[in-house]
């Protein structure tokens, strides 16, 4: 894997060029082509607009960083066809406000990565690079491979349910959603106005933290040595109802990582309005998806698949009074979250169910992310575990909500204590 930071200032020393780690990643790209990965890639327009770069100067942070976007997202140069066979070949003209702090910060977009229709739960053909039989988990399928496999430093990616944490801890790398609105989405598909979120997904904390920095105009570098004081963060290793339908080979590897963590370990039960935000946020899901949608399920004309076709068509069927009530369940679980955090500065808890599942059975389950995401919350894959098949798995670590850079360093120390470094 290509780490961004380590790039970007290689690039910014006169260590690299541009041109040159271009075409590393057009190198890693064409070995990897049947991991499906992307959407679109031109790699003249690539080349020239790395010369261009290298020639007059890449001024900004990424300093000609190259950049995977996940195809939901707008880009003024290429196509924006949302995984979705109603939008093939569609051109909108612009950037979304995320690509233009890209680009406003020396970045590159290298192309489009694969998404998942619409950015629901359909599945896609992209595979996992651990285990081409595997799924990289979705909806940011393309972006997670694509970081996995080498292609790209960093990808944005988005979470409406799990997108980011999921994917990322399916892969192997790190995925960041932070905070609620931290990152604008305007000129980004929406499927819920109240939980899409744009992150990153990179090869580690540090990178994520980096990159997703300079997007939200916030600086969230991060010391792997501890927090801002130099101290090591204190863990809650925590408690929720769904951890009934993760695996036990999960949380047993979860639970042995935090206990062998030199830092104050404490278990932590969510509160009951905490615990109850993961059906909430299935009903918010649902609802808004339906209403946002609402256009493409009327022109549909049989293009959408099965699976979008019912998830909408459940959204549409949930009455706003049940909306009211889930938005209501929302509110009540924000205000429980001092006491969630209390006594630590982030939870520990797992980013999936288990390793990646087959390709054939879909892109995994979002249920350890879903709370999270209706509540805003900064939460980071960690990478470092493998499950009982080797394959990557996840560590999440979660924060509240507005303290990222608390988060993103508790992350890091944890992913530099699972690394022995």
């Amino acid at each position: 894997m290509m780490s961004a930071l380590a790039t970007a200032r290689a690039i910014e020393r006169g260590e690299r060029t541009v041109r040159s780690v271009v075409e590393e990643c057009l190198a890693a790209i064409d070995a990897g082509v049947d991991l499906g990965a992307w959407v679109t890639v031109d790699p003249a327009a690539v080349r020239q607009a790395a010369d261009a770069l290298d020639r007059d100067g890449a001024p900004g942070p990424f300093h000609g960083l190259p950049w995977g976007v996940k195809d939901i997202v707008e880009t003024a140069d290429l196509p924006t066809e949302c995984g979705s066979a109603l939008y093939a070949g569609r051109r909108t003209g612009r950037d979304a406000a995320v690509v233009a702090a890209l680009r406003e910060a020396g970045g590159l977009v290298l192309g489009k990565t694969v998404t998942t229709e619409l950015a629901g739960l359909a599945p896609v053909a992209t595979r996992n690079p651990h285990d081409p039989t595997r799924t990289p988990g979705g909806s940011s399928s393309g972006s997670a491979a694509a970081v996995a496999a080498g292609m790209v430093p960093a990808a944005i990616g988005t979470q409406t349910a799990g997108s980011i944490v999921r994917p990322a801890a399916f892969c192997g790398i790190a995925g960041f959603k932070p905070t609620k609105g931290s990152i604008p989405t305007a000129g980004v598909s929406m499927w819920a106005w109240t939980l899409d979120t744009i992150g990153v997904l990179a090869a580690s904390v540090a990178d994520a933290a980096f990159a997703a920095g300079v997007l939200a105009g916030r600086d969230w570098t991060v010391d792997e040595n501890g927090l801002a004081d130099g101290t090591a963060p204190r863990l809650g290793l925590l408690s929720v109802p769904w951890d009934d339908e993760v695996a036990d080979a999960t949380l047993a590897a979860i639970h042995e990582a935090a206990a062998g963590l030199p830092t104050t370990l404490i278990d932590v039960v969510a509160p009951t309005a905490v615990a109850g935000a993961r059906q909430a946020q299935e009903v918010v899901m649902a609802y808004e998806g339906a209403r946002a949608l609402a256009h493409e399920r009327r022109i549909d004309g049989g293009r959408l698949t099965p699976t979008i076709r019912r998830n909408l068509d459940a959204g549409a069927a949930i009455t706003v009074e049940e909306y009211g009530l889930a938005m209501a369940a929302a509110a009540e679980a924000v205000t429980a979250l001092p006491e969630l955090f209390a006594d630590v500065d982030v939870v520990v808890t797992a980013s999936a169910p288990g390793t990646a599942p087959p390709h054939e059975r879909g892109t995994g389950d979002p249920v350890c992310c879903r709370a999270w995401t209706l509540l805003g919350c900064p939460a980071v894959n960690v990478p470092g575990l493998s499950g009982p098949d080797r394959l990557p798995l996840g560590l999440q670590v979660v924060g509240p909500p507005g303290d990222d850079r608390r988060t993103l360093a508790a992350a890091a120390w944890v992913e530099s204590q699972l690394s022995g470094s």
